[in-house]
């Protein structure tokens, strides 16, 4: 069973929380420092998806070819290339990259 959400999809509220915590995939934690009239340090923190929750309703239709899940991985290197894999995760040249022998 699943919580009944408390607003609806793609609706923003903006709170002013002294310890803000992500407690829910959807939440998002904005830290601004404002200087002057100049807004500086920047943090956006989300949260981890949980993919587990949704497994067993999603799986038959990935299978049936109904839902196509994205790309997930956009490189693909050899053992011997897996620092450079690494690297490119890292540096923010790749989302999720394949190693292939």
């Amino acid at each position: 069973m699943r919580a009944t959400p408390m607003h609806a999809a793609g609706d923003v509220r903006v709170e002013d929380v002294a310890a803000p915590k992500v407690h829910q995939p959807t939440d998002a934690v904005v830290r601004t420092v404002k200087a002057g009239d100049v807004v500086r340090n920047i943090t956006l923190t989300g949260g981890v998806a949980p993919a587990r929750a949704y497994i067993d309703e999603l799986m038959p239709h990935v299978l049936d070819g109904s839902i196509r899940p994205g790309r997930v991985f956009d490189r693909t290197v050899g053992l011997e290339d897996v620092a450079d894999g690494y690297r490119a995760m890292n540096d923010r040249e790749a989302l999720e990259v394949l190693v292939r022998p």
